[in-house]
Order: structure tokens, then sequence, then C-alpha cells
């Protein structure tokens, strides 16, 4: 009987240091598809597996191409993917659809959770997650994203929610689903592209070896999801929570107003906030994504280290 691993081709490399237990960490690649242009998804994603190599893992990015989820891409394969126009923004309603049809598909962190916990990959560097959306008591809007971190066993270090969503329902659905969320060496929630959000980080721990050792703690309970460790932004690529608001509020009214709905709001959203913020906010998106992929793979190594 066919399972979701028949749908995998895991590159090589990522196989032969999995099969000896060694440390890897997915990355999404909706971020080279939908959240920079090119050339700078491109060079921004190859800068990421960079980091994640120079602090002893192996990267796996994770995209649909040609029918089959793929677990670490080659450098054409990104470079094809970062290429191709009409890509899919496949999140866990969507990946099905991608690979049955042969359509080119970037994983969300929903995607890319699941993909990476049928590959045997504990450990997942994004920038931000999805989650409640301003508005959601009458949209409806909330991310599958909370959801996955609630049934699925890997977990995702990010600078937080994107700050563009609702952050204390955020935090509220993720408490009831039962996610644990650290700050990482913070008190304080962080705002994707600001350090602080305002709301308390539910736990906070200050060390890889720490985190690592909460995750083998956590595996040992069965039925339990993901870990969200939430990791500031650096502080000298910060843009404060004050400034971004109006930003934000100004992007979200834009959509609004063109009727833009569902996963489209939040590219269109941080395309705007690129434009509004004169490349600033894209340049800050870099750096947390490149912080996140090096604290990933301390985390994935101390991991290993512990199996």
């Amino acid at each position: 009987m066919k399972t979701m691993s028949d749908l995998l081709t895991i590159a090589p490399e990522v196989r032969d240091v999995l099969a000896a237990g060694g440390p890897v960490v997915a990355l999404e690649s909706t971020i080279v598809t939908h959240g920079m242009p090119w050339p700078r998804n491109v060079e921004t994603a190859r800068e990421v597996e960079a980091d994640v190599r120079a602090a002893g893992a192996v990267p796996a990015t994770i995209a649909v191409l040609d029918g089959a989820i793929r677990i670490g891409l080659s450098g054409q394969e990104l470079e094809r993917l970062a290429r191709t126009d009409h890509v899919m923004k496949c999140s866990r309603a969507d990946l099905a659809f991608a690979v049955a049809t042969g359509q080119a598909g970037s994983t969300t962190v929903a995607a890319t959770m699941m993909a990476a916990e049928a590959a045997g990959i504990a450990v997942f560097a994004t920038g931000g997650i999805g989650g409640v959306h301003r508005g959601a008591e009458q949209s409806f809007d909330i991310s599958a994203d909370l959801d996955e971190l609630a049934r699925t066993p890997v977990c995702v270090v990010s600078a937080g929610a994107k700050a563009l969503l609702d952050l204390p329902k955020t935090l509220e659905v993720l408490e009831t689903r039962g996610v644990p969320v650290v700050g990482y060496g913070t008190d304080v929630f962080p705002a994707f592209w600001s350090r602080e959000s305002g709301l308390p980080a539910p736990y906070r721990l200050d060390d890889p070896q720490a985190i690592a050792r909460l995750l083998a703690t956590r595996r040992l309970m069965a039925g339990h999801g993901g870990v969200l460790v939430a990791n500031p932004v650096p502080a000298e690529a910060e843009i404060p929570a004050a400034e971004m608001e109006g930003y934000i509020a100004a992007a979200l009214k834009e959509a609004d107003r063109r009727g833009i709905r569902a996963k489209d709001v939040t590219p269109f959203v941080l395309s705007l906030i690129h434009d509004l913020t004169r490349g600033a906010s894209l340049a800050t998106n870099i750096a947390l994504v490149r912080n996140n992929a090096r604290l990933a793979a301390q985390i994935a190594v101390a991991l290993a280290e512990n199996d």
C-alpha cells in the first residue's frame, strides 16, 4: 500500500544524512516563488542554504516539481523554480493537487511541515508563520499553519507570526491547539519585522541544546504536534513595530479596496509593504530568514547529538 513517502523524491545528500541520523533542516519554497523578486529570491535561497551548512547541518529546500515532492533541490532545480511563472502556492489543501496534475508548486509552512515529517526531518526554518488574519471574526480567514503545528511533530523556527496578522488571536489559537510557543532568548513574542510585539512569549529558552531537549521530551508524548520557536530578527535589521503598523494598515486597506482575499492577501500585502518601505522590509525579511536558518541548524545539530 502506497503512502505519502512514495510521493517524495529525496536528494541523495539529504537521504544519506538522514539515514545516518545527522542534522537536516527543512526550508520552504514559497519565499522563492511568492516572497521576493527575481533574482533576489534565488540569491536569498542560496544564502539560507549556505547558512545552514555553515552551522553544521544539511539544507533540504522543499517544493513540488514534475509530479513529486522534492526534499532537497539542486542548484538547477532551485533556479528553475525561481524563474517559473504561475507556480502554485501549496498549503495542505493544495499539495495533492499539485502532485497529481504535475504542476510546479512551492510549499507554505503547513505543506513544508507535512513533507518534512514524511521525510523524517524534525526541524524547519521559515520567515514567519501564518495565523489568524485581522477581521477573522467576519472572514474566518485563519491560516492552515496553525492546525498543522497542532498535528505535525516538526519544530518550526520563525520570527514569530507575520505582523500583518492578529497576533493576540494567533497566540490564543496556538495555545488552544496545544502548541508550545518558545521565545528564543526573549520573554516577548516577536512580530516578524520587529523584535517585539508587546505580547508575552509563553515560554523562554536561551540555547539550542535546551530546545533540543524539549523536542526530545515531546517526542515521547504520543499524538503531540509541533513546537514553534520564536526567534527575534537581529536588532540591527529590525523595523520598529510602531513604524511598521502604519505600513501594514495602509497595505491591508488597499488589499480590501481591491477585493483581494484568502491566500492572495499575504503576498499582495508583503509586496506593497516592500514598496512603501522602499525596500527596507525586504532587507529585514532576508535578515530574519537567515537568522532563523542558523538557529534551526544549531537545534538540528543538538538534536542529532542527543539521539
